[in-house]
């Protein structure tokens, strides 16, 4: 019965970033909004995390199962994509090393930050 509550909450705040999709005039996507409302729901508490952590780790774990139907349909399409096959392939792989160095060096920047702010605070206390 655990396992439903939970689906049921994170299938509720779907369902709003579905309706608010529909009826905000943005190119955002349903998805983008469902997450930013769970996200904003976890941050203020309004949704508790142990009110969905089991579902929420049971559907990353299924996670690769769920694209298989999108797969199929892929190659159900492939002779449409065949002839665009290379220039997307390229994009992909671009977009992809972009982002992992964007990142990298989002991520190499946070620590610097962090490590600072701890040493000025270290540097602060005398013993």
């Amino acid at each position: 019965m655990k396992y439903i509550t939970q689906l049921g909450i994170i299938l509720t705040v779907t369902l709003i970033g579905e309706v608010l999709a529909h009826f905000v005039p943005l190119p955002v996507p349903a998805g983008i909004y469902g997450l930013l409302l769970m996200l904003a729901g976890l941050i203020t508490k309004m949704i508790p995390l142990h009110a969905v952590k089991d579902t929420a780790k049971f559907l990353l774990d299924i996670m690769p199962l769920l694209f298989v139907p999108s797969t199929v349909g892929l190659i159900d399409k492939w002779g449409v994509l065949r002839p665009v096959l290379i220039p997307v392939t390229v994009t992909v792989l671009l977009s992809t090393v972009i982002v992992m160095v964007v990142s990298g060096h989002a991520t190499q920047l946070v620590i610097r930050v962090s490590k600072r702010k701890e040493a000025s605070r270290d540097e602060g206390i005398t013993l």
